[in-house]
């Protein structure tokens, strides 16, 4: 299933060795995490049958436009703390000018199409940050 939102966290190396094929010169993980930045934790929410539609859609824009050979997008939910995986793009293509180009697109159409939120909780209250 190329494309998940879910609440697990997933095996990143499983993924990639999954996504080999005996034609692809190249693999590229794009592994977005919780990172400190003075908050204790995010949460995110998505409306998920419309978030898992967009994203198969840029997906499927991706495919053609960077002639991918292979894709996976892992979109966590949830309440995740620091140092958690948020978001797992994994790209499989010929050329790795092909595997970059298109991991970039597909997170990037992604933060500004999908319907998915992130509030931010601080030690002091929370926000909703704008993707």
């Amino acid at each position: 299933m190329p494309v998940r939102i879910t609440k697990d966290d997933v095996d990143i190396a499983k993924l990639i060795e999954e996504s080999k094929k005996e034609s692809m010169g190249a693999i590229v993980v794009f592994d977005g995490i919780v990172r400190n930045d003075g908050i204790d934790k995010i949460e995110l929410s998505a409306y998920i049958e419309g978030a898992t539609k967009e994203i198969e859609e840029i997906v499927a824009d991706a495919e053609k436009k960077f002639n991918l050979l292979s894709v996976e997008v892992i979109h966590r939910i949830g309440v995740l703390d620091v140092g958690d995986n948020i978001l797992i793009i994994v790209i499989g293509a010929g050329h790795r000018k092909e595997a970059f180009g298109g991991c970039e697109y597909i997170l990037e159409e992604i933060k500004t199409r999908a319907p998915i939120w992130k509030k931010e909780h601080l030690k002091d209250g929370s926000r909703w940050v704008e993707q």
